[in-house]
């Protein structure tokens, strides 16, 4: 069977591995997706010799100057228009018990292939002049992606238990592709899933904000529970599963409530943080939970309690602690704010605090509030979602109006002190807060001239010596 290859970086490759006299091969993920009719930008290229060499000698033709070369691997990466095509002499892999990092000798087309993690991705093309495009396949690879299978070249369990990535590879692939996991293939990985300790949290994370990104995340998320390495990652996420019934009463199974949460988020964003906010958003409820007779079961207070859970999940898997940990944390405290607001009766103030503590975030807010909607009753998810659509409206309204958003505050604590004649104290904070809740308050409006005045009024008030040099 063979294939087209269209682009003409293959020709260029196939001339000069011809001329050095170079068996050479495209693997992987390009072939898998081009069986798939998917657009892939990542190239790998199999060399039965030196792939660094042929790699140079490549990169002159195309006139590319930059090579990234890893010599313990054999590999080396050069970037041409859109693609990263990375080059790699045949090997054959060992591995030491504490590490992933593989021990590398040179190896045979077979041996190359079979060092693969999974048959789909083991599917070779050639690029050897005598079988231009011919499809190599000797570990059914072909068969699997007609069946929608991920499944190991060779035992799972000394797969995984070299590798130990691969099992997240693996539940990442079934979360995009929306495959299934072989049965003995994800027997390895719950058999293996300790071994994920010895992977770098960098890695992990890449993988996790990969199976976000996927069309459907559910898919993956359910995977990694069922296998056990949920718990080993984002065991707060795990202890979300399960019913609790007291009295006849009881309360959703809020890990899957948060799945659909990421789902339908997933239908509004490319944004992986706000994503990981869907993910985390009732991360708090395990620490809240309370039944109340009268009442039934209760989660006062998950909202805060969960924005405070973000550092140490954040520090434990080493993610950024940047202005991602605080968007994430923010929406996690404000992800109820909205949905509280949309009876008809709420106050213009309550949508200007919302505003004003929301700033750059609220779309970003409101777009998780209409996606944590998750009721069975679909009568009751339209009116919310309509009430949310009203409040939205009302947003525009007020920001149009009083202009909360980006809260600057009409006078400065400067200009404070100098009219007051105070030096820096507590005075001139309690003063620029009095001003900022006035205006939240609608008691005056978001302008320089009304705060001046409301200024006067307060220091009379207060008794205080006020003299406005403008």
């Amino acid at each position: 069977m063979t294939i087209k290859l269209k682009d003409r970086i293959f020709n260029i490759i196939s001339e000069v591995a011809h001329i050095h006299n170079i068996e050479t091969f495209v693997v992987g993920g390009y072939v898998r997706d081009l069986l798939l009719e998917k657009k892939s930008k990542d190239i790998d290229i199999l060399a039965i010799g030196d792939g660094i060499f042929l790699a140079q000698q490549v990169a002159k033709v195309l006139c590319v100057h930059k090579i990234n070369i890893f010599k313990n691997y054999g590999t080396a990466q050069i970037k041409y228009r859109n693609y990263e095509i990375e080059f790699v002499g045949a090997r054959k892999e060992s591995y030491q018990k504490n590490s992933r990092n593989p021990i590398v000798q040179a190896g045979t087309f077979e041996d190359d292939i079979f060092r693969r993690d999974f048959s789909i991705n083991a599917i070779a093309v050639s690029l050897n002049k005598n079988s231009f495009g011919k499809l190599i396949d000797i570990c059914n690879g072909i068969e699997d992606l007609k069946k929608r299978i991920i499944r190991t070249t060779s035992n799972p369990e000394v797969t995984f238990s070299d590798d130990p990535l691969r099992m997240l590879r693996a539940i990442r692939f079934a979360s995009q592709l929306n495959f299934n996991i072989d049965t003995n293939t994800f027997e390895g990985i719950k058999i293996n899933a300790k071994r994920i300790n010895i992977v770098s949290k960098e890695r992990i994370v890449d993988e996790l904000n990969k199976i976000l990104l996927s069309n459907v995340p559910s898919i993956g998320f359910k995977l990694l529970d069922e296998s056990g390495l949920l718990n080993l990652i984002i065991p707060e996420l795990s202890k979300l599963k399960g019913i609790d019934k007291n009295e006849g009463k009881s309360h959703k199974d809020n890990f899957y409530h948060t799945l659909q949460v990421v789902d339908q988020l997933r239908e509004k964003t490319d944004n992986v943080w706000l994503l990981w906010a869907g993910l985390l958003h009732d991360i708090g409820k395990y620490n809240t939970k309370k039944f109340i007779p009268s009442i039934g079961w209760t989660f006062h207070g998950h909202e805060v309690v969960g924005a405070n859970m973000i550092d140490k999940i954040f520090k434990r898997l080493n993610m950024p602690l940047n202005e991602n940990l605080l968007f994430v944390k923010k929406l996690v405290l404000l992800h109820l704010r909205p949905i509280a607001l949309v009876s008809d009766n709420v106050t213009d103030s309550a949508v200007r605090r919302l505003i004003f503590e929301a700033g750059n975030n609220l779309e970003d807010l409101l777009t998780l509030a209409e996606a944590d909607i998750t009721s069975k009753n679909e009568q009751k998810v339209k009116l919310y979602l309509k009430n949310l659509k009203k409040l939205r409206i009302k947003i525009e309204e007020i920001e149009t109006k009083d202009h909360i958003r980006n809260f600057q505050p009409p006078i400065s604590g400067e200009e404070i002190m100098r009219w007051f004649n105070i030096h820096p104290c507590k005075l001139v904070g309690d003063i620029k807060n009095e001003i900022k809740e006035a205006i939240l308050d609608g008691k005056i409006s978001n302008n320089r001239k009304a705060a001046i005045e409301y200024l006067i009024t307060l220091a009379k008030g207060k008794g205080l010596e006020i003299n406005i040099d403008e």
